[in-house]
């Protein structure tokens, strides 16, 4: 275990020193976003694709029962059967979580995935074979998808910090279904893996997108409470 801690701590730090200057790059205005998300899917990408656990390749670099935790988390905000969309879905991992944490729970949520990464996609497009026409590869900032989703889950740090909000009003404008719901995660500028840019760090928020249905007025849940529970990922 000393072992692992010792390299969890050294891919924090190297995850940090890579990362930071990219986006202190874009800050400065010398990289358009295109190009921040290039140099951000250069580090990334490697890291996700060599990963040597399941988790790992999906953006979690703690054990199995870590991942159950803090992942499982992401349930909070599904409330009843409907799709599911992982934004940044990697290998696809979290998708056949959030069947199978749903199926357990009696709920039919059928998962579907957009990754930026067309080499991660065609990864989780050969894990889960029968998912494989609902995995598209594409950038979900600005992506119109053929369908819309009950539920979107997604990471702030998937766009430029400046571009945050839009990305969300992009995604409830134009990615989730009317009455649905984004779950999203900010995560704390900290140290942290290259892969773990997803962590939930200090705020959860899910939002639900404006319906036209009077029966069904647009409603908050604030899950800032779930980022308070103990989480024991050893990214975290």
């Amino acid at each position: 275990m000393a072992g692992l801690d010792r390299s969890v701590e050294f891919a924090k730090e190297r995850g940090y020193k890579v990362l930071a200057p990219i986006d202190e790059a874009f800050e400065r205005g010398e990289i358009t976003q295109a190009e921040w998300h290039a140099r951000v899917l250069a580090v990334v990408e490697p890291a996700y694709l060599s990963a040597t656990t399941e988790q790992m390749g999906s953006g979690n670099s703690g054990t199995r029962e870590e991942w159950e935790e803090s992942r499982g988390l992401i349930m909070e905000a599904i409330d009843g059967p409907g799709t599911f969309l992982d934004v940044g879905c990697a290998k696809g991992l979290l998708m056949a979580s959030i069947e199978r944490w749903s199926r357990e729970r009696g709920l039919v949520v059928e998962p579907y995935g957009v990754e930026i990464s067309p080499r991660l996609a065609a990864v989780a497009r050969s894990r889960y074979p029968a998912w494989a026409d609902r995995i598209w590869a594409a950038n979900a900032d600005g992506w119109q998808p053929p369908t819309r989703f009950q539920f979107v889950r997604t990471g702030l740090e998937y766009v430029p910090v400046r571009q945050r909000e839009r990305f969300v009003r992009h995604l409830l404008e134009n990615v989730v279904s009317p009455g649905g719901a984004v779950d999203r995660r900010e995560e704390q500028r900290e140290p942290r893996g290259v892969g773990d840019r997803s962590q939930p760090a200090f705020l959860g928020m899910a939002e639900r997108s404006r319906s036209t249905s009077a029966a069904r007025p647009p409603r908050r849940r604030d899950l800032g409470r779930l980022a308070r529970s103990p989480l024991t990922s050893a990214a975290g």
